[in-house]
């Protein structure tokens, strides 16, 4: 491999310099300026070009569920490559067969529900949005999504996403997206009441909006109004899905949504374990019977490959009993990130192993970038908040390790910025 792209296996003192050069001149700027450039992974450990490590508590945005070249993930990927790799969707393959079947069981879906695989959360999503027109039709236009919520970065994903930075620049977006007031069960029986509504969308838990999970009691009222007014309800479980709330599916929790049936459910991120790979699922022959063929399509849906990497993130999910322990770890970790007793450190919330670290000053990136300083990767969806997706597969003591720095990575943020006259940041 290393002979077929020049210069890959650089590395050593400025090799990251040498390599943002030749990224800036080769990548659109959509992400600005990579923060390091990555060479290798091991576990919950990530090393970059000049060899210095970092405890990835981010995981690739919540993807990399067994953490970084797990020897059970690269198997399963590196035989079904050597068998099968690709066979375009006029065929089927046993592992795309049995991912689905999976998906239906771990989701509890009742008979006639069946699964479309796509490549990402957000084609997944964009699925999702045709099913919901397919059920509305012209009658029934208006879609209800929440505010905070994020959805992709696709035209019709991208409509259901409330943040105005993300969709004015590419307005007009597709229409009949309304938002409605995050887990306000009265304003959202008021939308529903004005009539036309086709469906709502929802996150059980927004990671973009700094960890909110839905209310007690949201999810079975919007059930409630989604049958009054025959509307689907759709639960984006793009993020909290796949075990990383400590469920399959975030709503599977009593406290969020435990025992209410959607009609829709997106998955992907940490699905493949790391190898891309979304899914719907249509609960029922209603949902599920929505598209016919020639209605929708992907080229690399279903690929035996990420179906492969899929089943063995499962089957160590299952083996490893990691739903557990992300229960566990995580509410362990919340009340030991809430006691550092640092004067910058607010609230913790989450669910399972997607938490937010509120901050008492809008800091955040600056928190951020002192703890990528300190050896810890995390990101800050918000400027007053951290967040944390890391490898289901964290140890107690690298979770441990990191709530002990944090106190010092705050005082490094802080001396970032400027002082008063007194001295004060």
């Amino acid at each position: 491999m290393s002979d077929l792209v020049a210069g890959l296996t650089a590395s050593g003192i400025d090799a990251q310099a040498e390599w943002r050069r030749r990224y800036s001149g080769a990548l659109m700027n959509t992400f600005g300026a990579p923060q390091r450039v990555l060479v290798r992974g091991e576990g919950a450990w990530v090393w970059d070009a000049d060899g210095a490590r970092y405890l990835d508590l981010l995981a690739g945005i919540a993807v990399n569920a067994l953490g970084h070249a797990h020897p059970t993930l690269v198997s399963a990927v590196a035989a079904q490559l050597g068998t099968l790799g690709h066979v375009s969707n006029f065929f089927a393959t046993p592992t795309q067969v049995a991912l689905a079947e999976r998906l239906l069981e771990l989701a509890g879906a009742p008979d006639g529900s069946r699964v479309f695989f796509s490549n990402s959360g957000t084609e997944a999503n964009e699925a999702a949005l045709k099913m919901i027109r397919l059920h509305g039709g012209v009658e029934k236009p208006r879609v209800l999504a929440l505010t905070g919520g994020f959805h992709g970065r696709t035209m019709g994903a991208l409509a259901l996403t409330h943040k105005a930075a993300y969709r004015e620049p590419f307005e007009p977006l597709p229409g009949g997206v309304e938002h409605v007031p995050f887990g306000d069960v009265l304003a959202l029986e008021e939308a529903f009441d004005a009539g036309g509504v086709a469906a709502l969308v929802v996150e059980p838990v927004q990671g973009e909006a700094g960890v909110r999970a839905l209310p007690p009691g949201y999810l079975a009222a919007a059930r409630a109004l989604a049958d009054r007014h025959d509307a689907l309800l759709v639960l984006d479980e793009v993020q909290s899905g796949m075990g990383r709330c400590g469920h399959w599916l975030a709503s599977q929790a009593s406290d969020l949504g435990g025992g209410v049936v959607p009609d829709v459910v997106t998955l992907a991120k940490g699905l493949g374990g790391g190898f891309p790979v979304g899914a719907v699922i249509g609960f029922g022959e209603r949902a599920a019977a929505l598209f016919g063929p020639g209605q929708h399509g992907t080229t690399f849906g279903g690929n035996p490959v990420a179906a492969a990497a899929a089943l063995a993130t499962i089957h160590v999910i299952e083996r490893d009993g990691l739903l557990d322990h992300v229960r566990a770890l995580g509410a362990w970790w919340r009340i030991a990130l809430g006691e550092t007793g640092h004067p910058l450190i607010g609230s913790v919330r989450g669910e399972g192993l997607l938490i937010a670290v509120e901050l008492t000053r809008p800091i955040a990136p600056a928190v951020a970038a002192a703890a990528l300083e300190a050896g810890f990767i995390v990101n800050a969806p918000l400027p007053n908040a951290i967040r944390l997706a890391p490898p289901l597969i964290l140890t107690r003591e690298q979770a441990a390790s990191f709530a002990e720095a944090l106190p010092r990575i705050c005082d490094a943020a802080l001396a970032t910025l400027p002082t008063d006259t007194e001295g004060r940041p």
